[in-house]
């Protein structure tokens, strides 16, 4: 008895069992592809996740600070005349 994927004659391989070979190699290369792929995603992810939770918040700067104090005061005087002018 024979099997569908071996000659008749000399028991090589047929053209059918050689023509899905290739498609088989095919489908493992997507599947690796794949995993890497999933592996690369997963390995970038993890790296912004603890890059963002290990990084340090920088102090304030006074100089910001104080600079936008003297902003809010000028617009609150600005506020104030603005109320005091007649209309």
């Amino acid at each position: 008895m024979t099997t569908p994927d071996t000659n008749l004659t000399n028991g090589a391989p047929s053209d059918l069992a050689a023509e899905q070979l290739p498609a088989r190699a095919l489908v493992d290369a997507r599947l690796v592809a794949g995993i890497v792929a999933i592996a690369a995603i997963s390995a970038g992810m993890t790296f912004f996740l603890i890059r963002s939770t290990l990084r340090r918040v920088a102090p304030p700067d006074p100089t910001s600070e104080r600079i936008q104090r003297l902003i809010d005061e000028a617009n609150s005087l600005l506020r104030t005349l603005d109320d005091k002018k007649p209309r």
